[in-house]
């Protein structure tokens, strides 16, 4: 496969969308982790959702 006189910026591109990308869903599954653990103390200290019923 030749890329031709632009083969540096294409594999350049691609690099870098693919450490972008990554980034995204390291923030995203960090994000995911620190919402549980707020949402697991809240419900530790008896705050309670509004879409659960009372009982």
């Amino acid at each position: 496969m030749t890329l031709g006189p632009h083969a540096s910026f294409i594999v350049a591109a691609y690099i870098v969308t693919i450490v972008v990308v990554i980034g995204m869903i390291a923030w995203i599954l960090r994000d995911y982790a620190a919402q549980r653990r707020i949402l697991g103390d809240l419900e530790q200290r008896g705050i309670k959702r509004r879409s659960q019923k009372i009982e």
